[in-house]
């Protein structure tokens, strides 16, 4: 590994495991300072034992847990200047199906989860200059996939928020991008493929492989956050970066 986030101290929510526990390791490898916020208290302790770096568990869709966990993260390292908004998730069901519950849990997790935590963490990365902020969106923020209608809203949302974010703060040299990966050979990319299939959405190996050749690995998710957050990318700005083998070039 080299040394691409040598001197940056970086923020990962939903880390504990997938495409975020990846960036965790890698962003570390690379010479970051690195803490991560994740819900599952278990998965997350066991990986900051591991890597004997700092932890905070939270609900990122709770403003008060939130302000906890970026408090308890700057303490232990220092104010971010790389975040890496990943933690996120999905409800596969019939459009008529969803209910107004379904509808407000995930724009909470997906959506507002990004705003609190990039709320927390910018007054920090301000004060010291400048930062890198990556929001996971999806593919599933143009390329629409039925049974997912709350959740390829969420994550066009998702996309807009990073340029957003960018266009307002450019010019105080802060970077602001988006990843939008594929199908992904994480335990969540593969239950959504499953329910997908039981729901009779062609998901299957067959399909997966016309379409992207083959499953994302959450490590190739993880090196495209990397280069977003480099400074590698320092005149990429407000832009999507897909991780989907040509999924939406068709």
């Amino acid at each position: 590994m080299g040394q691409r986030l040598a001197g940056k101290t970086a923020i990962i929510t939903g880390g504990a495991s997938g495409c975020g526990a990846a960036a965790v390791r890698l962003f570390l490898a690379e010479g970051a300072k690195v803490g991560f916020i994740d819900r599952n208290a278990e998965l997350g302790a066991a990986l900051a034992a591991e890597l004997n770096i700092p932890f905070a568990q939270a609900d990122v869709a709770d403003a008060a847990q939130v302000s906890a966990a970026v408090a308890k993260l700057a303490a232990a390292n220092g104010p971010a200047t790389v975040l890496f908004n990943h933690a996120g998730t999905i409800i596969i069901k019939p459009f008529l199906d969803c209910t107004e519950t379904d509808w407000d849990w995930l724009m909470a997790v997906n959506v507002k989860s990004m705003f609190l935590v990039t709320k927390e963490v910018l007054p920090g990365m301000l004060a010291q200059g400048g930062g890198a902020i990556v929001c996971t969106a999806s593919i599933s923020a143009s390329a629409a996939t039925p049974m997912e209608v709350i959740y390829n809203t969420s994550k066009a949302a998702c996309l807009m928020f990073a340029r957003s974010i960018a266009v307002e703060f450019r010019d105080q040299n802060i970077r602001c991008n988006a990843v939008s990966p594929g199908f992904i050979a994480t335990p969540h990319g593969l239950n959504e493929v499953k329910q997908l299939q039981a729901l009779g959405i062609d998901a299957s190996p067959e399909g997966i492989a016309i379409q992207q050749g083959r499953m994302c690995k959450p490590e190739e998710v993880a090196q495209a956050a990397l280069f977003l957050a480099s400074d590698d990318a320092s005149f990429i700005n407000g832009t999507e970066l897909l991780v989907d083998n040509g999924f939406t070039a068709v």
